[in-house]
């Protein structure tokens, strides 16, 4: 008998796309699988999921602002009829299992998925767990994590070191180097840099880009530069009136295994996604972590390469002072480029997507 599986959470590219590749993952174990996708009214995966090939139903939960604010006096209304609604999508889809893969929709559906007897699994994708998965690890029967020593806010019994899952078109980019040249139209002899601040962009690396976009090309390199929405004019203007060749810029990158086959050094967060993908890609870089992410869980992350010498860090703070220069010192430094890739390697985990798929049919 087909097995009934629902996936809940999102919020971020970050969540959305590891939830995507564990449904891809659970139906290619077997077709038959039905899965239904779980989500917060208003954010990325009511059009993401759907995009993706799978039904999405959305609970009306929403985020507690940090700052004193009028929003907040909705929240808990707005999370008894988000519980309320979980009951009756629970009670109609009679799930096998319910996955949690972080973002707001998370807590209330695994929440009352527990309650009423269906197995639940978290998955973690960061290295510093935020405070709704600690609670829902109670009553969770497993927890894949993306980093060792996760016992420091999990029971150690249910813990299973995985990895995050990720896009399979990136798994290998080595041949596609190329055709990545041809698609953003630049010059395969040249070295290039590539910037990703996140699916919505970030403004101080889109600030510092734009500020030393003509050293780094009098410096002869390349750019491939994914600014977001909010920056993606400005930046337009600032491409334009260098009139060059040499830089790729749009609001948003789909061909992110493209992207990776053209770079040679990556200007990026240290959202979990992302490190995940640039360990698997093996590609230099330089994290420049978002420093107001829930307890600074960026910064968390992106030392847990930095201690192994598998990265280079740049503060938010400094980035406008420090960015540009350590970009232009690790473009110019081969030696410096094989360390940190040969670094980063070691902390893949390909296989992420069926060992997480595999635990959640376990259940």
């Amino acid at each position: 008998m087909a097995k009934r599986i629902i996936i809940s959470g999102g919020g971020t590219g970050g969540h959305i796309y590891p939830a995507i590749a564990i449904a891809n993952q659970l139906k290619a174990i077997d077709p038959a699988t039905e899965i239904l996708f779980v989500g917060a009214a208003g954010k990325m995966e009511a059009e993401k999921v759907p995009k993706a090939g799978y039904a999405i139903e959305l609970l009306p939960i929403v985020g507690i602002k940090r700052e004193l604010s009028l929003a907040n006096l909705a929240f808990p209304f707005k999370l008894v009829r988000s519980l309320l609604k979980a009951r009756s999508i629970i009670k109609n889809f009679k799930p096998d299992a319910a996955v949690g893969v972080g973002g707001f929709a998370s807590g209330p559906l695994l929440m009352v998925a527990s309650l009423m007897g269906v197995p639940t699994l978290i998955q973690e994708q960061n290295s510093y767990a935020g405070i709704t998965n600690k609670l829902l690890a109670k009553r969770a029967k497993a927890i894949c994590v993306a980093y060792p020593k996760m016992e420091a806010f999990f029971p150690k019994s249910k813990i299973k070191l995985t990895g995050n899952p990720v896009r399979k078109d990136i798994l290998d980019v080595t041949h596609k180097h190329p055709q990545a040249c041809v698609h953003f139209g630049l010059n395969p002899n040249l070295k290039t840099l590539l910037i990703i601040g996140g699916s919505l962009g970030a403004k101080t690396i889109n600030e510092s880009i734009d500020a030393g976009l003509k050293t780094l090309i009098d410096s002869g390199y390349q750019v491939i530069w994914q600014t977001g929405k909010p920056y993606a004019e400005k930046a337009k203007k600032a491409v334009e009136s260098l009139q060059s060749s040499q830089i790729y810029t749009a609001e948003f990158i789909y061909e992110m295994d493209l992207a990776y086959a053209a770079a040679n050094v990556v200007v990026s967060r240290a959202g979990a996604l992302s490190v995940s993908e640039l360990c698997l890609v093996a590609k230099p870089c330089i994290l420049v972590p978002f420093p107001f992410a829930s307890e600074d869980h960026q910064t968390k992350n992106a030392m847990s390469l930095v201690t192994q010498n598998a990265a280079l860090l740049v503060k938010d703070a400094n980035a406008k002072e420090e960015l540009i220069q350590t970009a232009l010192h690790l473009l110019s430094n081969p030696q410096k480029q094989q360390e940190l890739k040969t670094n980063i390697q070691q902390l893949a985990k390909p296989n992420a997507a069926q060992e997480i798929a595999e635990a959640v049919l376990s259940l």
